[in-house]
């Protein structure tokens, strides 16, 4: 709202206006000798501007509006995980555009610094960190604060990613097994899910109850949130839910990790500090097995291996489904297609064995 008043001898414009806090504010010019100048004037800045939120928060940095943009449309309407991630994208504007204002920003110079990031990111990471600060810019438009979009037609690139081998062969899997220290927590992990095929959340997830002694068996029937440290989550599915068989070696070491432990309330991988996120577990997996001179794998990889290893000794696709918790035996077969196929030619020679002996 826009009014005039005559002070002394000259004129006074005053604009009211709402920030993005929903705070009303003013602004006031003074000095004009006609009414119609100070029309003038006040009409300048608002057509300048679309509106006088533009005259105000044009001037904001890109961090502080996206600051605010997560607080007003985001912090209660996505998860905490979800939440977490644009706070991560904040820092990152933070560090990349400084206070650089959402006026000041413009195709160049946010391609510019879209590629600084990039240069150091996934092609995925930085298509996620556009994303998010796209959505945001696109709101300051509607909300007629800038009148351009500097993110439009933004070129996304990243960093290349040499992927490691995907898995470890036989000789290479008990090489690493039987040379774990497993008092360790981080080689422990490790250990499990070589042995076990279970994804990390779900061995970071393990309290003493999931564990039978006397059965020698390990029950999955959660996860933990060891990224954002939210606690328990449910598994990705719910054939997920499932109760693991472990070998009499595997048992006696899960006792003496556990045997200083009474509580069932917290992980086993986290009762005294925070199990650890999956960039220090794969860290430190790269290391032992470069230490070991095998190929590098991912965690993720332990997974695979275990399946591939038990297919190469003859467990069945349904059993290594089961145990591994797929939600059907097609996602094994597809998974391991190729192990399935060699496996089936080797079949193929022992079923023409066979024939040309009758």
């Amino acid at each position: 709202m826009v009014s005039y008043r005559k002070r002394g001898e000259s004129w006074q414009y005053e604009i009211s206006y709402k920030d993005l806090d929903g705070k009303y504010k003013k602004i006031r010019k003074s000095g004009f000798q006609l009414k119609a100048e100070a029309e003038l004037a006040a009409s300048q800045v608002r057509s300048n501007y679309i509106d006088v939120r533009s005259f105000r928060d044009g001037n904001i940095a890109l961090s502080t509006y996206f600051k605010k943009w997560i607080q007003l449309y985001k912090e209660n309407s996505v998860s905490e995980v979800t939440l977490v991630k644009y706070n991560n994208t904040l820092s990152h504007i933070k560090r990349l555009f400084g206070t650089i204002t959402l006026r000041e920003l413009n195709r160049t110079l946010y391609q510019e610094k879209i590629n600084e990031f990039a240069s150091q990111h996934a092609p995925r990471t930085v298509a996620t960190f556009h994303k998010q600060i796209r959505a945001a810019i696109l709101d300051a438009i509607d909300e007629k604060i800038i009148l351009t979009d500097p993110t439009r037609r933004t070129v996304i690139t990243g960093r290349s990613i040499i992927h490691p081998q995907k898995a470890l062969n036989y000789a290479d899997w008990q090489k690493l097994v039987n040379n774990l220290d497993t008092a360790d927590k981080e080689k422990m992990i490790i250990y499990l899910a070589a042995v076990t095929g279970m994804r990390y959340a779900e061995i970071v997830g393990l309290t003493l109850d999931s564990i039978d002694f006397a059965n020698a068996t390990v029950t999955v029937n959660r996860t933990w949130d060891y990224k954002y440290h939210t606690g328990f989550k449910p598994t990705k599915n719910k054939a997920s839910v499932r109760t693991i068989p472990v070998d009499s070696r595997t048992l006696i070491k899960l006792k003496q990790y556990t045997a200083t432990m009474s509580t069932t309330a917290k992980p086993i991988f986290a009762t005294t500090t925070p199990a650890p996120v999956s960039a220090e577990i794969n860290k430190t997996l790269t290391s032992i097995l470069k230490s070991l001179g095998i190929p590098r794998i991912t965690f993720h990889g332990l997974r695979h291996t275990h399946a591939s290893v038990l297919l190469y000794q003859g467990v069945s696709v349904l059993s290594v489904s089961k145990r591994l918790g797929h939600a059907n035996i097609t996602t094994t077969q597809a998974t391991y297609l190729h192990v399935i196929k060699e496996l089936e030619e080797q079949d193929n020679d022992k079923i023409i064995s066979i024939l040309d002996n009758l």
